[in-house]
């Protein structure tokens, strides 16, 4: 959240070690000005009472307009094994880093009902407030066997009712997580509070299932809470909605007053094993944060990283006008490549004779691995090899390729770790989207690489995907970066803009900026 000047970063910490733990999951709390050099403070939350002396698991901030009170609403897990919600706040709002947060003696506000598995009901959605004064709160939960997001109601954040039926549910999903509900302008670049709504509004919901984000766009009447899906629902399309195709998981978007946009934060999971975690001591990254607005067509999102990362960028190499023939390999010399940002625009003169495919019946990510970066295509693939070893025999490669579907060309996006470690393998080795571009323009790709992550946009921000790799061999200073054709074609690069990348700070509380360069 963005509450008086600073920026406060709450996430799932288990103090005792790198995995879950039983009864050890507190919030772990950081702040900042800027969102990318952070400072640890003290535990938000600690399980402490006997509603969660199994964990203090995830939730949102509300901040209260009636008095600028932030409000911490979460889930635990009570003695009994029921997951039931409560608030926090803070003891002393003056002070700027809010480090000392009191539970409630009304806790818990909401236990389950009885037509819900106790042990299906979490992640409190940050609240919105209706004209009335309403607070409305979702909850991520299951009925039967459907997904779905239980509406709650209260005037005063203490007593909270169920609605008569869920915001939205589906069929296609399993129990949601991490649930998110957050309005969208349909008429500028902006960011919107919660809490607003009108007739240049649409609003999104995300569910977590699966191992995936997905998000629906559509229409929210708070007079009758009824919310209806405008477009592709939940799994009801080839063109999936997802904020991001790859290791991405349990996002939570939170509304910057300060610069009116919307931001993105993620969970990266580690890609190889739970042992490797135990080994190294802690389990997991954060993406970095991303700007999130709605598409001109009305019917999907756009992300981009947030300006502040740019702030990091140093060292700038630039490629102009570069053709980039059949099987041509070209190194991108003169930046960090283990810590980079690359944006880069392809063309081609032509889409003679590409591939024929039936875009109705494909999954992208099925897609991708029989059409790996190794397999030659007419156009693609072409793209980058990042963390790539100078005998690029390791190697993660970004790409592009082009198929001609039924009625239109068809744009294919990949990610391809099947070749980024000799010795670790990841779970998901490649990642895939369709793009929804027109490849008869130049086509963007930016990716930004820290070491065990890649980042990449496509599309300028359309399709995300984000990746985890362990190379032995390309690390530091032996690190290379490339674009690369391996389509019998060649492809154009417009333009192509990379530089090197300074570490974020990261300090304790007490102590100076810890700069490790």
């Amino acid at each position: 959240m963005y509450y008086n000047g600073v920026y406060h970063f709450f996430y799932q910490y288990n103090p005792h070690g790198a995995t879950w733990g039983n009864g050890n999951l507190s919030w772990a709390h950081s702040v900042s000005y800027n969102l990318i050099d952070w400072t640890h403070i003290e535990h938000a939350l600690v399980p402490t009472e006997p509603y969660d002396l199994r964990g203090c698991w995830s939730g949102s901030v509300t901040i209260l307009p009636s008095d600028n009170t932030p409000v911490i609403f979460y889930t635990s897990i009570s003695h009994e094994g029921e997951e039931v919600q409560n608030i926090a706040m803070p003891s002393n709002t003056s002070d700027p880093f809010l480090r000392d947060w009191v539970k409630s003696r009304h806790n818990p506000l909401i236990t389950p009902p009885s037509d819900i598995d106790p042990r299906s009901f979490r992640d409190p959605t940050t609240a919105w407030q209706k004209t009335d004064g309403t607070w409305c709160v979702l909850i991520g939960s299951q009925l039967g066997s459907d997904g779905a997001g239980i509406l709650y109601r209260s005037r005063d954040f203490i007593s909270w009712s169920r609605g008569d039926s869920p915001l939205h549910m589906s069929n296609r999903t399993g129990m949601w997580e991490c649930p998110d509900f957050y309005p969208v302008s349909t008429s500028g670049g902006h960011g919107l509070d919660t809490s607003t709504n009108g007739e240049d509004v649409l609003h999104v919901l995300k569910a977590s299932f699966s191992g995936r984000d997905d998000y629906v766009v559509g229409t929210y009447d708070p007079e009758t809470d009824e919310f209806n899906v405008v477009g592709v629902d939940f799994m009801d399309d080839r063109v999936q909605l997802r904020y991001d195709y790859g290791n991405f998981y349990a996002s939570k978007s939170f509304y910057d007053a300060a610069k009116k946009r919307r931001v993105l934060w993620s969970w990266i999971l580690e890609g190889d094993s739970e042992a490797n975690s135990i080994e190294r001591g802690w389990y997991g990254l954060q993406a970095l944060p991303r700007s999130v607005l709605l598409h001109k067509d009305l019917r999907k999102l756009i992300q981009w990283p947030i300006e502040e990362v740019e702030q990091l960028r140093y060292g700038k190499v630039m490629l102009d006008n570069e053709e980039i023939e059949s099987g041509k390999v070209l190194e991108i010399s003169g930046v960090t490549a283990s810590q980079a940002d690359v944006e880069v625009s392809f063309r081609f003169s032509n889409l003679d004779g590409v591939e024929l495919i039936d875009e109705g019946l494909l999954d992208p990510q099925l897609t991708c691995i029989q059409n790996n970066a190794s397999v030659n295509g007419v156009i693609g693939p072409f793209g980058l090899l990042v963390l790539a070893s100078e005998d690029l025999t390791e190697q993660t490669a970004v790409f592009f390729r082009v198929f001609k579907g039924r009625q239109k060309h068809t744009m294919l996006m990949c990610s391809d770790q099947s070749r980024s470690s000799l010795k670790t393998q990841v779970k998901d080795a490649i990642y895939g989207s369709f793009l929804d571009v027109d490849p008869n323009e130049e086509i963007s790709l930016r990716t930004l690489i820290d070491h065990s992550i890649i980042e990449s946009f496509g599309g300028k921000g359309k399709s995300c995907i984000t990746a985890r790799a362990y190379p032995t061999l390309a690390i530091s200073e032996n690190s290379h970066v490339y674009v690369f054709n391996n389509g019998a074609k060649s492809v154009g690069v417009s333009s192509l803009s990379a530089w090197s990348m300074k570490n974020a700070r990261f300090s304790q509380e007490g102590s100076s900026w810890l700069d490790s360069e």
